[in-house]
């Protein structure tokens, strides 16, 4: 059935990308993007509640069916203080990133592979914001602590899944960067929007399909240790400390899916920008390397916004008997804040036409 559908939706892509400043096709991307996102999301929904009802945990004297999520569970008194800057962060990320999605959608100048890659990144900046923050702000202001057991599974396979694509995405505009900057006049042959679709399809398929069994795992084990978990999010690790059975390999495929695909794209992004560095450097003319390296210089940032974050929560993961608990849960939270809201913001400081169109639209207003 996904097959069908991907294969339906990636012919009418090509059919399309003859005519590539039709409002058919202006369109059509972020609506791809959108559907095959959505029908993900749906699909694994569905598995997750199957899974649920199947679950040897339903045999059990006490089954459960739904988990308390204790943010904070030593500084429970800061969590008002704290809601203030996290819901701004928010309103930041959801704000900045939809005005790029829109001014991307109506500026005919940025209809561009490039800008159709970043309109991939913004979709899955907001979607996991949705999945993550307003489920700690309503813990924080409401005092809603209780998710239920689809849900968390969900949120789990969501968070999962949606990291690696965006480390998936910042791979394929490493690649876009070196055509263009290596091999500028073969970049319109090579960077299409066929190429664009085709790779939307891999950075979806690749990245759910490898992170699918890691709320799989933790859905079929039994939970009869309690349903406390002490986190603002369902990760793996906090949820599966509950259960009585044996969740070694539970960890070890996380732990390895995990560095697989983000070992493999930071790996093929530092090869991409090798390259780049040694081409530049060979340039002659007076400014061009600059201008070189400018036409990078946002997509290089964006990549140490993220994955400066990733280390600095991987490292405070690792130390967690020398710090508070509470700090790793922090951590957890501001990585699904502070990349997406300063994403947008970057290119659309640092790239001309994307300023040009914001202003564009704000006139509109």
């Amino acid at each position: 059935m996904m097959t069908v559908i991907l294969k339906t939706l990636l012919g009418q892509i090509q059919g399309l990308s003859g005519n590539p400043h039709s409002t058919t096709s202006r369109m059509y991307f972020l609506c791809f993007c959108t559907s095959l996102l959505r029908f993900k999301v749906h699909w694994v929904s569905r598995l997750i509640r199957k899974l649920y009802m199947a679950s040897p945990s339903n045999d059990s004297t006490a089954p459960v069916s739904e988990f308390l999520l204790i943010c904070f569970p030593n500084f429970q008194s800061w969590q008002h203080w704290l809601s203030l800057p996290l819901s701004l962060l928010f309103l930041l990320a959801m704000g900045a990133n939809t005005t790029l999605l829109i001014t991307i959608q109506l500026e005919a100048s940025l209809h561009q592979p490039l800008y159709y890659l970043l309109s991939l990144l913004s979709l899955l900046d907001i979607v996991l914001c949705l999945t993550v923050i307003p489920k700690v702000l309503a813990i924080f202001w409401f005092d809603l602590r209780s998710i239920s057991f689809p849900a968390c599974f969900l949120q789990m396979f969501i968070m999962n899944s949606f990291l690696t694509m965006e480390s998936c995405t910042f791979m394929v505009m490493a690649y876009d960067r070196y055509v263009a900057i290596c091999h500028p006049l073969r970049y319109p042959s090579i960077i299409t929007d066929q190429f664009v679709a085709r790779a939307v399809v891999f950075v979806i398929a690749r990245n759910a399909f490898v992170s699918l069994p890691v709320p799989m795992l933790s859905a079929r084990l039994r939970y009869c240790a309690g349903n406390i978990i002490k986190n603002c999010i369902c990760s793996n690790l906090s949820v599966s400390k509950l259960s009585c059975d044996d969740i070694t390999f539970n960890q070890l495929y996380q732990f390895v899916a995990g560095w697989t695909l983000l070992g493999s794209d930071l790996i093929l992004i530092v090869i991409s920008y090798s390259f780049i560095l040694k081409v530049v450097l060979r340039i002659k003319a007076e400014g061009a390397v600059a201008k070189a390296l400018s036409t990078c210089g946002s997509h290089f940032i964006l990549i140490l916004f993220f994955s400066t974050v990733l280390l600095v929560l991987v490292i405070t993961n690792l130390a967690r008997k020398r710090i508070p608990p509470d700090v790793p849960i922090l951590l957890n939270i501001l990585h699904h804040l502070i990349p997406p809201a300063l994403n947008p913001i970057v290119y659309g400081v640092r790239t001309k036409e994307i300023k040009q169109g914001i202003q564009n639209l704000l006139k509109r207003l």
